[in-house]
């Protein structure tokens, strides 16, 4: 089974209630757990659990990493025009 964003969300909280954590980890973990919840907050109804670059893309839409071109292009000349998807080529 697929784990869910509520899921890592909560292991996240869990992991932020033990005292015991490394300041390092905690950071971590805090800064994990913001960019979940903010990521949430942006598909409320998406519940698969995110990777980085998906959070990443979420915050940064115009980053090249993130940018999704389509698959097709469309070649004009004088008097034709011609659309091919890259499969064509």
């Amino acid at each position: 089974m697929e784990k869910s964003i509520e899921d890592h969300i909560q292991k996240d909280k869990k992991i932020l209630d033990d005292p015991t954590i490394s300041p390092q980890q905690r950071r971590h973990i805090e800064s994990e757990l913001h960019d979940l919840e903010e990521y949430k907050e942006h598909n409320p109804d998406d519940h698969h659990d995110p990777t980085y670059l998906e959070m990443y893309c979420d915050q940064n839409p115009s980053e090249p990493e993130c940018l999704v071109y389509e698959d097709w292009i469309s070649v004009t000349t004088p008097g034709m025009s011609l659309n091919l998807s890259w499969e064509d080529w």
